[in-house]
């Protein structure tokens, strides 16, 4: 079994259409939070998602959308919760109320976190995955770093897809990965995609220009 694991969309249509276009033939998809923020099509990342039924759990971003607080948040990210707040449709605003901090899927062989297993809001970037993060699950997938990797351990695989719309490991390009429940293995993959459309796109909706500018630099 071949699924796709995403995460950290942050309202970017056009990196998400990107990794959706690349994507090879699998039979599931999973996405480890952030659906929403920062980028302006917020309201198209979450119909996408939506429509193919991707199992996904509440990222930092998702979670202060649906409830009306950017506590915490510099002022890029602030502008990008209050932008999606004001386009997103009821129906959008609940299925991002009711996604949960953790879930298994595939007969429980694969958990969803967004930062850490005991919390969501903890960075837990590539050197410090562990096998003492794992529990029943085979393997555990965690976004929130935007910085793709993964480790194998005895006890299973603990990994970070990357950010689909916003990485900060310093490349540029689109990050998604493939996970094979069956050889137990990940195939980190990166995309191309239309930066300049992103950062046109930011001016054009009122927002921080700093949020499309940093993706050139994948940062």
């Amino acid at each position: 079994m071949r699924v796709a694991v995403i995460s950290d969309v942050h309202a970017n249509r056009v990196a998400l259409d990107a990794v959706l276009a690349d994507m090879p033939d699998v039979d599931g998809m999973v996405c480890a939070g952030d659906v929403v923020g920062y980028n302006p099509w917020p309201a198209e990342c979450v119909a996408e998602l939506r429509r193919r039924e991707v199992p996904t759990v509440m990222g930092n971003h998702d979670r202060a959308v649906a409830a009306g607080s950017s506590f915490r948040f510099n002022s890029m990210a602030a502008a990008g919760v209050e932008y999606a707040r004001e386009r997103l449709d009821e129906e959008a605003m609940e299925w991002l109320s009711e996604l949960p901090t953790e879930r298994t899927e595939f007969g429980g062989r694969v958990k969803l976190v967004h930062g850490h297993p005991a919390d969501p809001d903890r960075y837990t970037y590539p050197d410090e995955f562990a096998p003492e993060l794992l529990e029943d699950e085979d393997v555990l997938v965690l976004g929130h770093t935007h910085v793709q990797g993964h480790r194998t351990f005895d006890g299973g695989i603990v990994m970070n897809p990357g950010s689909v719309g916003q990485p900060r490991d310093g490349d540029h390009r689109a990050a998604y990965a493939i996970l094979d429940l069956d050889e137990m293995t990940v195939e980190e993959r990166r995309v191309d995609y239309d930066v300049d459309a992103v950062v046109d796109a930011v001016e054009e909706a009122g927002l921080p220009e700093r949020i499309g500018t940093r993706l050139y630099d994948g940062q």
